[in-house]
């Protein structure tokens, strides 16, 4: 039987954001939101953020990965460079980052350019991971076809056996991507569906312009 979502409301009642209050940069806004987030609305996994790319096969796709640093150049985070999101960026490199705070009322659209990081940032991520997922990335082609969970199984347990007691290389084919933004929209719920909307907009010359958008 379908179930009648129209009755699903709420009302967003927890914040404001006016225009005569935000900074001229918008990573200072967004290091604002995620401390405020992370410290105050208990959000599981606040670095959590959609990546969305354009397929091979012409589609967009959505993904969640996990962010592992920012700065003002631009957002990063680690992915197998084999994978299907991997080869979309390298056919098209232009990717939209998403976050969805949902008990603070928040999100932030982040359209982009994404590109490799340098190798030695990407070891220098690797040699910080846990040993387990080290052993992961791996063993993962991702995105391939498996016949089933026992082969992966295996496949780890097979480098858990050879590499017993030595240090990990980080694989060639994976490391990170840094997203270089052209356009962030800060988005806080308001009553009555009429929402705040801030647009940054990078310019020529590097600085930000800000609009407000409508609802």
């Amino acid at each position: 039987m379908e179930k009648d979502l129209s009755n699903y409301r709420k009302s967003y009642e927890k914040g404001e954001l006016l225009l005569e209050n935000v900074p001229q940069n918008p990573i200072e806004l967004f290091r604002n939101w995620f401390i405020e987030v992370d410290t105050h609305f208990n959000v599981d996994e606040t670095n959590a953020m959609t990546i969305s790319t354009i397929g091979l096969d012409g589609y967009p796709k959505s993904r969640v990965v996990l962010l592992k640093k920012y700065s003002h150049e631009g957002f990063i985070f680690y992915t197998n460079y084999n994978s299907e999101k991997g080869k979309a960026i390298s056919d098209n490199p232009n990717v939209c980052l998403s976050f969805f705070w949902h008990t603070a009322e928040r999100q932030i659209i982040i359209k982009g350019t994404a590109e490799k990081i340098s190798e030695n940032l990407s070891d220098g991520y690797f040699e910080s991971r846990p040993r387990g997922s080290q052993l992961g990335a791996i063993a993962s082609n991702q995105s391939d076809i498996v016949f089933d969970r026992n082969e992966l199984e295996s496949k780890l347990k097979a480098l858990e056996d050879r590499y017993e007691g030595m240090p990990l290389e980080r694989p060639k084919h994976w490391g990170g991507f840094i997203v270089k933004p052209v356009e962030i929209e800060f988005w806080q719920g308001r009553p009555n569906r009429l929402h705040d909307r801030i647009r940054y907009q990078l310019q020529k010359d590097y600085n930000w312009k800000i609009d407000r958008l409508s609802p």
